[in-house]
């Protein structure tokens, strides 16, 4: 692919837009996204609280967080559904605030992907067009363009029910574009298919949306996808934004036991940390891991966060910083094996790569353990 998108490019970061795209007969102006103190309730529950962000021009963003977090909610109050909320929602420096869902020109794509079924694919493409009284001739063309976009151009005659369940969300992606929204919402648009073809819709999400350069938000509960195909990630718990930031920046620095927790796997060792002439030394509760921290501003109760594979394997000594544990499991992961390696009445996981013919360590065995200072966070208490 070698020309251009005719979207406008004003105003869309060179960070976000792909330097490859594809003419289209569908336009859309990528657009800012300001977000600023909303608040949103449910009776007198409280769901989302004082949320304040900024999403640039042309950005895959993601809402990520579990299940009872304000991700959707803050999703739908973009959209214009729920109830009333405190606080302002911009859309290119425009308040959106008590706009119907129809007169914000933005387009969610639902996890049911709602399809009528009696309606052909066209039909359904077409619909959000004859509801905005689009001339006949333009609606063809678009919703030809639509599908020809998410590559469904031949099913225009076909019926929801014989599609399968990558190709239903196909549709759905394109019922959504050919309206020409300023901005597109997915509220977990892959969860309901399998995990392989999950792999390959999100890449194709991706391309759509460098080739349109549309500023999309996508609501997911699974980290790995947040982190394969969104430029940056707001994490969410209790209605609350915990962290923001690129995926590989929330992943090597969560800002608190939350976030370390949720993104990914990986071992949190109470204890506390004291000043010293070079640095910080961090002690564990009981005493059995000493550990030293790069920065001599660490100090008092705290948590210390080491990733598994941020934990080396040494073999033949237990003199100086070696960790000294005793290998209690053992889980084979195909390209890694993790291990829980007792030590004192901490458990810590530890990752080895797993290297073809080496039956790797057994239960039962003694292991030296060494985590150098850049690999080890450290979170004060409450932080």
């Amino acid at each position: 692919m070698n020309t251009q998108t005719s979207i406008s490019p004003k105003g869309v970061s060179q960070e976000y837009r792909s330097p490859e795209a594809e003419p289209s007969v569908l336009h859309a102006s990528p657009v800012r996204i300001d977000i600023e103190q909303l608040t949103l309730s449910f009776g007198s529950t409280e769901v989302l609280k004082g949320i304040d962000l900024s999403i640039e021009p042309g950005e895959f963003f993601a809402f990520l967080g579990p299940s009872g977090s304000g991700k959707s909610t803050l999703l739908r109050a973009i959209a214009g559904f729920g109830p009333a909320h405190q606080g302002r929602i911009l859309i290119d420096g425009e308040d959106i605030a008590g706009r119907m869902p129809w007169q914000r020109d933005v387009g969610m794509v639902f996890q049911s992907y709602a399809l009528w079924p009696h309606m052909s694919v066209a039909k359904n493409v077409a619909y959000g067009l004859e509801e905005r009284r689009v001339p006949r001739s333009e609606i063809k063309e678009r919703v030809l363009a639509a599908l020809d976009l998410v590559g469904m151009a031949d099913y225009a005659q076909r019926y929801p029910s014989q599609l399968s369940g990558g190709q239903q969300q196909r549709i759905a992606l394109a019922r959504t574009l050919a309206v020409e929204p300023r901005v597109l919402l997915l509220d977990e648009p892959l969860s309901n298919l399998d995990a392989g073809l999950r792999i390959q819709m999100r890449q194709e999400l991706l391309q759509l949306q460098r080739r349109l350069g549309i500023t999309t938000i996508f609501v997911t509960h699974d980290q790995e996808e947040a982190n394969t195909i969104c430029d940056r990630i707001a994490v969410l718990s209790n209605g609350i934004i915990q962290q923001i930031g690129q995926p590989s920046e929330l992943y090597d620095n969560p800002v608190n036991e939350f976030v370390a927790r949720f993104l990914g796997t990986t071992n949190i060792i109470p204890g506390h940390a004291e000043p010293t002439g070079s640095g910080a030394v961090f002690t564990a509760d009981g005493g059995a891991i000493r550990l030293p921290l790069a920065e001599a501003s660490h100090e008092g109760r705290g948590h210390l966060v080491i990733r598994p594979q941020g934990i080396d394997v040494i073999e033949s000594s237990f003199d100086g910083d070696i960790i000294g544990g005793i290998v209690s499991a053992r889980e084979f992961l195909g390209g890694s094996t993790r291990y829980s390696v007792k030590v004192g009445t901490l458990t810590l996981l530890v990752d080895v790569k797993h290297v073809r013919g080496d039956p790797g360590f057994s239960v039962g065995d003694s292991l030296g353990l060494s985590v150098s200072s850049g690999q080890a966070i450290f979170l004060r208490a409450n932080g």
